[in-house]
């Protein structure tokens, strides 16, 4: 019962979020035309190759998060555990990397220069929460275990082959 509930938060705050940012897609939509600039032909199959691998790792993160950190992706309601399985092998971030492929890929499908950028705003607030907040919290909560992964795992670059 106790998972079940988490997996109804976690799905709640993951609407949450898709909404937020789909919000802030359709409101940088707006500045296409002062911009100037086009996507190219074909952006919508590119964006579609983007938006599908982006949206499987954001999935298999929350998985990740629910099954073996029995907790949510949301801040306020983490892990219990201290989670370096599934796409968190290859690199620190990959949730937050999965979200930019999404957006960037949704503004390339809508052929939005404008979303397209506000995936790279996206990745630069995301830096900056990694870096003030995320992480300092994961050093106190997990302390030696997650120095240790932080040490072999990068935060962005995802690495080929896992540490062993």
């Amino acid at each position: 019962m106790r998972t079940l509930f988490t997996a109804v938060r976690a799905i709640l705050y993951a609407a949450g979020f898709v909404l937020l940012w789909g919000w802030l897609a359709s409101i940088a939509r707006r500045y296409d035309g002062p911009l100037g600039l086009e996507a190219p032909r074909g952006s919508e199959a590119a964006g579609i190759l983007l938006m599908i691998p982006g949206a499987l790792v954001v999935l298999a993160c929350g998985g990740v998060f629910l099954v073996r950190g029995r907790g949510t992706a949301a801040p306020f309601d983490p892990p219990v555990l201290f989670v370096a399985s599934g796409p968190y092998r290859y690199v620190r971030n990959p949730m937050y990397l999965g979200a930019a492929l999404v957006l960037a890929g949704y503004g390339l499908f809508e052929k939005s220069v404008s979303i397209v950028l506000l995936s790279a705003v996206f990745l630069l607030v995301m830096h900056l929460f990694v870096l003030l907040v995320e992480e300092p919290g994961l050093e106190r909560r997990f302390g030696e275990s997650y120095l240790a992964y932080k040490r072999g795992t990068n935060r962005w670059l995802p690495r080929p082959r896992p540490p062993s």
